[in-house]
């Protein structure tokens, strides 16, 4: 049996569109894309989700507080699951938060340094990364992330040219998903199954590489 880890933030946790900016809720079980990547693998593969809402890459948040940093907690969240045969990363939303002021170069230079610490722990066989989909400054969290749309230009770009760099394969969201309008962060339940089950078709290719 193959096993996964989905290394995300609120998108992989299953955050529903927020109707209050700050007040989750959260998709039905089976209705998240790790879920239904699942589902749509079959009983040989065994899915871990970890998405925690406001995680980053590698930036500690000044406002929201709590663990967010991504990097600081890869290590105790690979070896809680070890051995893994793929780890799926898909970060870099949270970082487009005003507060953080970083281009989208940054962001893939730091979806890099999480690729290169999982390695370093040895405790995977190979990665895929995800270009989130790209947030709109639009409805509830308008304000949390003024300012993104300028600052996100180029990374699915600078992403894949990491996954290039890393010999790691590489899905762009943005192709599959639309963030929801009402807070142009998350996405409706609808965008939740299709993903999942491109990202299903990834991973069987990248599981049949290892091969």
């Amino acid at each position: 049996m193959s096993v996964i880890l989905c290394y995300g933030d609120s998108n992989t946790h299953g955050t529903m569109p927020m109707r209050v900016a700050g007040v989750s809720e959260r998709h039905p079980r089976g209705a998240r894309w790790p879920d239904a990547m699942a589902r749509a693998l079959g009983r040989d593969h065994q899915v871990l989700s970890e998405g925690l809402p406001g995680r980053t890459t590698v930036h500690d948040d000044p406002v929201e507080g709590g663990e967010r940093n991504g990097l600081k907690l890869l290590s105790p969240v690979l070896h809680s699951h070890k051995p893994l045969d793929l780890m799926i990363v898909m970060l870099g939303t949270n970082d487009l938060k005003s507060r953080f002021s970083v281009t989208s170069w940054e962001i893939a230079r730091s979806v890099e340094r999480i690729v290169l610490a999982a390695r370093i722990e040895a405790v995977c066989r190979a990665e895929i990364i995800v270009c989130p989909a790209p947030v709109r400054e639009t409805g509830t969290l308008v304000d949390v992330f003024a300012g993104a749309e300028a600052r996100q230009a180029g990374l699915s770009r600078h992403l894949r040219a990491v996954a290039g760099r890393l010999g790691c394969a590489f899905v762009d969201a943005g192709e599959v998903v639309t963030v929801s309008e009402r807070d142009g962060v998350h996405w409706e339940a609808e965008d939740h199954l299709r993903f999942g089950e491109v990202m299903a078709e990834a991973v069987t290719r990248s599981l049949g590489a290892l091969t």
